[in-house]
């Protein structure tokens, strides 16, 4: 069905949008946030609690409010009257809850969805727009359809008014009725919960469909790509109309190389975005790789402590009016979904103050100290990618964990299964390239790490990794056993969990070749 272009009024927006931000004072929008956040809620079970009518600034607000995490909020404010939140951390009842379920490892959370954190979304989902015109003043992204490959967007009813779902599923029950028929899948399609099923129907339909912009974590989108590549022959691209590609959720750059490959026929571009179920936090404005450009006034106030502090009994409290580049941060929010002084979990590292423009390091749960070693994942990300490049490897998943000593005079190890592209087809060539994989990585984390190197010392404390190849799909079939393929489910790129990390290593020993 034939449908208007609505790039022309998207254009006039994203010109004042981008002039209004360019003339911003980000920290000054930091404190009319903080400001208008503690006026709302000053009323709530929270803001009584925290006397926020003595609130005045953000050296008030800290003194007040300590760091919480989900877990306290949790026990604190909303385990007892769950499914009804009215009026504890936030005005009024809370209509929806963003199951974050993130990686196959940790517990599902549940975090609250104000109507006031909906609307801040899609005005963040706008502003990728808007610096995508900024870079591409003659695209026509609105001329075609957006397909956003996320979960399932089925809902469950928890009272009435009230439900709970992945992201994605908010956001469609809740899209303006201007935005409908610029989307993709369709409501039908979009509420299939069997990922292999739905992939298969959503490439059926968007082989005929003009595709402008497509939107989704890159492990998935590749799986999309291929299938839509296989009912084409291998002919063409897979999306011949596309312009932007929008991407989050895990590190990009192991995935370069394959859309590169993808987009080189049409020359669309790439945008990343950082978005949390506890909000939308950051969007590129630049290039890949120049950092993420942070959303200051945009229903959020944002904290970030030094991660080495952060069990500290007093950690220092960042924020945009005195945080420094270079500094590995906890990323802490509060926001009008009723989350305050929030520790997330992800640590970031800013790469420019005017305007605060970032870099998405990890988790504060992605490290390695098995053995003492301290490895963080940004490390470990970088050592992986370092290896790939050299060795001229597309690789398109990885995970590691620890293998602890086995008997008297054992060493333990760290084991990386490594999902690649390309693997050579015989297993004496893969075992050969796992080697010099395994080698590459080995002495990029002892020249930047020195409790890693102090281990790895003459190989007494801690022996040389173990790199395991394996083909393109196998962590996909992984997850599918596990109940947890598509959508927002992410391979955990370090595990902890021995018995997480031996399933892994079970399903994949399992395999020939390996």
């Amino acid at each position: 069905m034939k449908f208007p272009d609505g790039t022309p009024l998207l254009r006039l927006y994203a010109e004042r949008r981008r002039r209004h931000l360019e003339q911003l004072d980000p920290a000054a929008a930091q404190e009319r946030e903080l400001r208008q956040l503690i006026a709302e809620a000053r009323q709530t079970r929270f803001g009584h609690d925290h006397h926020f009518e003595k609130i005045n600034n953000v050296i008030d607000y800290q003194k007040r409010v300590s760091l919480r995490r989900y877990e306290d909020f949790l026990a604190e404010y909303w385990r007892l009257p769950f499914p009804i939140l009215k009026d504890l951390t936030w005005p009024g009842r809370i209509p929806f809850f963003a199951l974050s379920s993130g990686t196959t490892t940790g517990a599902t959370k549940t975090i609250p969805v104000s109507r006031a954190m909906v609307r801040a979304n899609r005005r963040a989902a706008l502003d990728v727009l808007v610096w995508h015109l900024a870079s591409r003043p003659y695209g026509q992204p609105l001329a075609g359809k957006t397909l956003i490959l996320g979960g399932s967007t089925a809902l469950t009813r928890l009272a009435p008014g009230v439900y709970s779902g992945d992201l994605s599923g908010i956001a469609a029950k809740t899209i303006p009725f201007w935005a409908r028929p610029y989307t993709l899948p369709g409501s039908k399609l979009a509420l299939l919960a069997d990922w292999d099923e739905k992939l298969e129907r959503i490439a059926g339909t968007a082989i005929h469909e003009p595709i402008r912009v497509l939107s989704g974590t890159p492990s998935w989108l590749i799986l999309l790509f291929e299938r839509i590549l296989a009912l084409k022959g291998g002919k063409g691209p897979a999306f011949p109309e596309l312009e932007l590609l929008i991407h989050g959720g895990v590190a990009f750059a192991p995935y370069a190389d394959r859309f590169a490959d993808y987009l080189r026929a049409t020359g669309a571009e790439t945008r990343e975005v950082y978005a949390a179920s506890e909000g939308f936090i950051a969007v590129a404005d630049r290039g890949p790789g120049e950092g993420l450009r942070l959303l200051p006034d945009n229903g959020i106030f944002f904290e970030f402590v030094p991660v080495e502090e952060l069990s500290s009994p007093r950690p220092t409290r960042h924020w945009l009016g005195n945080l420094e580049t270079g500094i590995p941060y906890a990323v802490v929010l509060s926001s009008n979904a009723g989350l305050w002084s929030d520790v997330i979990g992800d640590t970031v590292r800013f790469v420019d103050r005017h305007p605060p423009r970032l870099l998405v390091s990890g988790r504060l749960s992605y490290t390695m100290s098995a053995f003492g070693e301290h490895l963080i994942g940004e490390e470990i990300e970088q050592a992986v990618l370092e290896a790939a490049q050299k060795l001229e490897m597309q690789i398109t998943d990885f995970s590691m964990g620890a293998e602890f000593p086995s008997g008297p005079g054992a060493k333990g190890r760290h084991i990386y299964i490594i999902e690649c592209g390309r693997p050579p087809p015989t297993t004496e060539a893969r075992q050969a390239l796992a080697e010099r994989f395994a080698a590459h990585m080995d002495t990029t984390l002892m020249e930047r790490n020195a409790d890693y190197r102090e281990h790895r010392r003459n190989d007494i404390q801690l022996d040389v990794p173990r790199v395991i190849l394996v083909d393109p799909g196998t962590f996909a079939d992984w997850l599918r056993g596990r109940g947890r393929l598509g959508g927002q489910n992410k391979v955990p790129r370090v595990i902890n969990d021995q018995a997480l990390f031996a399933d892994l290593k079970g399903h994949v020993l399992a395999a020939p070749g390996n």
